[in-house]
């Protein structure tokens, strides 16, 4: 939705390469440098600009080092100033981004404004950078639309978070959707998908979850691997394993092991997640014997879900500690926040 009123946005910088500065032992965060530079700049002046307050965190986080504490910390300061502003921008560093921006679209309940991450891949004081677009970009969709969702505006694409994941470590466009449309678009004119947005709740109170850290891990298969690494994972009692598997979720499940393993995990109760090590998925294991093999020892689809979406999804279901792993379960194959398509024939309809 489209509003015409001008808005005030919150911008919370937490770190990046946004306001970093190159020194002798190369980009550095620099105390104060963005905000610095921003209010040196005209276009953010701009008549069509929202109105913004700045917050810089006392210590910058490169992101490599963002951890659920952080998470908490960034939705926490969001909740705290909920009603003084329209909409937030978070400029975060790039490596963790769809991790940080994943995990706030679950800890937020009944989400009824804006919460846009960007950063860029050159600092905004770089002559060549994309600091410039991808920010005020972001503030002016912040300003302008009515978007109740978590988002990551990068490159002129506007993204839903829970979608996203960094496919480029060096180009401009590091952020793709490789399951679901882009929301929106900047060029000539801003151009936002109302069609795809997801709605505005009913319910009038924002809440948010806090996330406690948790045993999550992931294996990956390849052919030769060895399922004693696995054991030794599972040994560890994690509260869940993420399986990335081949193709649609097939595994080696000839190997008698990795099946006693999988029955094991079923028994301590486990959840084990079935992800496709493809890019463009979606996790289907009716298909082939291998797939269903796993689903018949407590194997549950991640269907075409981004790994950042699984691991902040499995954190926000296990720091509910009123749920079951039955519960659990359910609600993980449950689409909460637009974060996973489930097809008819995946539901046995």
């Amino acid at each position: 939705m489209h509003t015409t009123k001008k808005k005030k946005i919150l911008i919370i910088y937490t770190g990046g390469t946004i306001g970093m500065r190159k020194t002798a032992d190369g980009y550095q965060p620099a105390e104060g440098l963005l905000k610095w530079h921003m209010a040196k700049m005209p276009e953010f002046k701009h008549s069509a600009m929202p109105s913004y307050d700045f917050i810089e965190y006392a210590n910058l986080l490169d992101s490599a080092d963002m951890s659920p504490k952080d998470w908490n910390t960034i939705a926490n300061d969001i909740a705290q100033h909920g009603d003084n502003y329209d909409a937030f921008i978070v400029l975060h560093g790039t490596d963790t981004m769809a991790y940080t921006a994943s995990a706030l679209s679950f800890m937020f309940h009944n989400l009824r404004k804006p919460i846009i991450f960007t950063g860029s891949q050159v600092p905004l004081v770089e002559a060549h950078t994309d600091a410039r677009e991808n920010l005020i970009n972001a503030m002016l969709i912040a300003g302008i639309y009515a978007i109740p969702e978590v988002c990551i505006f990068f490159n002129n694409q506007l993204l839903r978070a829970n979608r996203t994941q960094k496919t480029n470590a060096s180009g401009f466009d590091a952020f793709s959707s490789p399951n679901f449309p882009s929301l929106g678009e900047v060029g000539t004119n801003i151009f936002i998908r109302q069609d795809l947005l997801l709605p505005l709740p009913e319910a009038a109170k924002t809440s948010w979850q806090v996330f406690t850290q948790q045993k999550i891990a992931t294996f990956a298969f390849f052919p030769g691997v060895e399922l004693s690494l696995l054991e030794t994972i599972l040994n560890q009692a994690p509260k869940a394993l993420i399986l990335e598997t081949y193709g649609v979720g097939n595994a080696p499940v000839k190997q008698p092991e990795l099946l006693k393993l999988l029955e094991m995990s079923e028994e301590k109760g486990i959840l084990i997640v079935n992800k496709s090590q493809c890019l463009k998925s979606n996790v289907d294991m009716q298909s082939y014997a291998t797939g269903q093999a796993l689903a018949t020892r407590g194997v549950i689809s991640g269907y075409d879900m981004t790994i950042e979406s699984i691991i902040t999804k499995l954190y926000y279901l296990f720091s509910q500690l009123s749920l079951n792993l039955s519960e659990r379960k359910k609600l993980f194959q449950t689409s909460l926040r637009g974060e996973m398509t489930v097809y008819s024939a995946q539901m046995g309809i």
